[in-house]
């Protein structure tokens, strides 16, 4: 599987796993994290929320048992804080991200992480306090590199301008192509993007009918439901493999490091690793491109 370097040296395979939805049962989380490898997948994508710690553990413990091969990268994320009352706040403090940094180690069982990502963020952030808790983790070598999970433009271009992030995780596939305003930017200072929500919610898959009447009934962004409708049968009549065309259009980018997808079951990811070993033309990812909406952001631009 192609892989995508990052300025640390840091190689992802360009489909990644995103872990969150392996849920909590042990013994199918390895099921499908073995598929993951089996199939070239190296990159394992998890938070310090996702089922409240619990799956750094399982993510942990199961890639702990591969600990002799070098090529495999963790990346986790912090901000979201848990009071013990169960709320969540959020908290992008040096004080929190150095603190939080030793229980997602210890969840891992690591010594050091390859990505450690901030889990959202806002201009009324302590955006300088923030970026030099990253800086401190990376000079004392708890953290290889460091990115910014985000989709506000004025937060982005900050951490752009003033910080050494290596990843950008933002939510991009052929219908939410807002990130595509920022592409530019991004590849001049050397960042990777993250594309998670690659197949948006079932949008492209074989079941796409199922998805616009299950979670899409109201439209999305400037679509209306009619209209989605519309687009997504125009694109399945241009190119059946829904996935594969969101997949491919996604590997069209330069900045590209990493197509983050979901799985609850190992064949699922098996079906997602197809999609991308398949090669659709350009002509037609083209093509395609231009029957869906040009999306800018329009919030959180200055």
């Amino acid at each position: 599987m192609q892989k995508n370097i990052l300025k640390s040296g840091l190689a992802l395979s360009e489909l990644g796993l995103g872990c969150m939805s392996l849920g909590t049962n042990e013994k199918q989380a390895q099921e499908i994290i073995e598929t993951a490898l089996e199939s070239g997948i190296t990159y394992f994508d998890t938070a310090d929320i996702y089922d409240k710690g619990e799956n750094e553990k399982i993510v942990g413990n199961i890639l702990s048992q591969y600990q002799q091969r070098d090529d495999i990268v963790i990346g986790t994320k912090v901000g979201n804080q848990l009071k013990p009352n169960g709320d969540m706040v959020w908290n992008p403090s040096k004080k929190h991200i150095k603190e939080n940094i030793k229980q997602s180690l210890q969840r891992l069982g690591l010594e050091h992480l390859d990505l450690y990502m901030l889990h959202g963020g806002t201009i009324e952030d302590p955006l300088d306090e923030t970026i030099s808790a990253f800086e401190e983790l990376k000079k004392e070598g708890l953290v290889k590199g460091y990115g910014l999970s985000s989709i506000r433009p004025n937060v982005i271009r900050y951490y752009l301008a003033n910080s050494d992030i290596e990843v950008l995780m933002s939510q991009f596939n052929l219908i939410d192509n807002r990130p595509e305003m920022l592409m530019d930017e991004v590849h001049e200072k050397g960042v990777k993007v993250l594309a998670r929500g690659p197949v948006f919610k079932g949008l492209f898959t074989q079941n796409y009918n199922k998805a616009l009447t299950q979670k899409f009934n109201d439209g999305i962004f400037e679509y209306d439901a009619d209209t989605l409708a519309k687009t997504v049968s125009q694109l399945h009549d241009l190119e059946p493999e829904l996935t594969a065309l969101t997949f491919s259009y996604l590997k069209s980018f330069d900045a590209l490091g990493s197509i983050i997808v979901g799985a609850s079951s190992s064949e699922q990811l098996r079906q997602n690793v197809a999609q991308y070993d398949k090669t659709i033309d350009p002509a037609i990812v083209k093509k395609a491109r231009a029957i869906v909406k040009d999306l800018n952001y329009t919030h959180h631009l200055k």
